[in-house]
């Protein structure tokens, strides 16, 4: 992507590795921190992830039973040992930028389609941690790759995850980069808009298989949010771009790490999609180009 000159959001933080595992109750909607943590980890390594997680927390000292404590609200002031830290964030780190300069494309282009419905769009914060951090909805590991919390509206990415794209998925380049961020970005929609306080609700009263099939229909329509913003940044794009993106959502489907995991693949475990409809949906805001074509994955929940 031609994002050179482009500036880089303001909205960014930095955190020190280290935070260790110490999880307290999240917000957003639908119970504990360490629940969602628990979902962040099955999404993308299934219930063996899960488990190695729980022996990792006892082993550290951690409290399993604090992952479904969901009466508090965030990470109190005694949790946070090293707290994030302004400044140059996006200059410090040369694999920063980009993702600042995406982050500030997206603070854009959604104020533009906010406006346009008579709203006005509140952009979320991205913190940059090396390793492991803290986020509201518990502890930050880079094995669980970037991921958006509702509870503190941030976005948290371990920039390593970019070489591991490339490398371990073989999904390189900027735009592979830039759909990560702006499908995150689109959790943070959901977040504003409600939709994912509606999933949430409905996931509540739904067995395991149901409930995963809403995720996957939330997750998807992030990813048709991240077509949106491309859509609206195409003169940023420069050939080639567009594949990358479909390499990416493709790497990251349901089905292609169950495969590579598991050696099989189990459908009603999906949380994500498979790689096909993460494609689809990628392309399906590519071609709108507006959140309203986005609206079906959602619709009726």
């Amino acid at each position: 992507m031609r994002f050179g000159g482009r500036r880089t959001s303001d909205n960014e933080k930095s955190q020190s590795g280290g935070g260790g595992f110490g999880f307290g109750g999240g917000g957003g909607g639908g119970g504990g921190g360490g629940a969602m943590l628990l979902g962040l980890v099955f999404s993308r390594f299934g219930i063996g992830g899960v488990v190695v997680l729980l022996i990792v927390m006892f082993v550290l000292g951690g409290s399993p039973l604090g992952l479904t404590d969901g009466g508090q609200q965030g990470i109190g002031p005694q949790q946070a040992q090293q707290p994030p830290q302004n400044g140059s964030v996006c200059a410090a780190d040369p694999a920063r930028q980009f993702p600042c300069q995406i982050l500030a494309s997206t603070e854009d282009r959604w104020s533009e389609l906010f406006q346009a419905q008579g709203s006005s769009y509140t952009p979320p914060t991205l913190v940059f941690y090396p390793g492991s951090g803290r986020s509201g909805c518990g502890a930050a590991q880079s094995a669980m790759g970037p991921f958006y919390c509702p509870a503190d509206r941030r976005i948290y990415l371990d920039t390593s995850f970019f070489d591991e794209l490339a490398r371990q998925f073989g999904a390189p380049g900027d735009f592979a980069q830039a759909y990560v961020v702006a499908h995150e970005v689109g959790h943070h929609v959901q977040n504003l808009t409600g939709i994912a306080d509606r999933v949430r609700q409905a996931q509540s009263a739904a067995r395991e298989a149901e409930a995963n099939a809403l995720q996957v229909r939330m997750e998807l329509q992030a990813d048709c949010y991240a077509g949106v913003w491309a859509a609206r940044e195409r003169s940023a794009m420069e050939p080639g771009d567009l594949e990358e993106g479909m390499r990416a959502a493709a790497a990251i489907g349901d089905d292609t790490l169950q495969r590579a995991g598991q050696g099989r693949v189990v459908p009603e475990s999906f949380t994500h999609g498979s790689a096909a409809q993460r494609q689809e949906a990628l392309m399906r805001g590519w071609r709108g180009g507006d959140a309203a074509a986005c609206a079906g994955y959602t619709e009726g929940i």
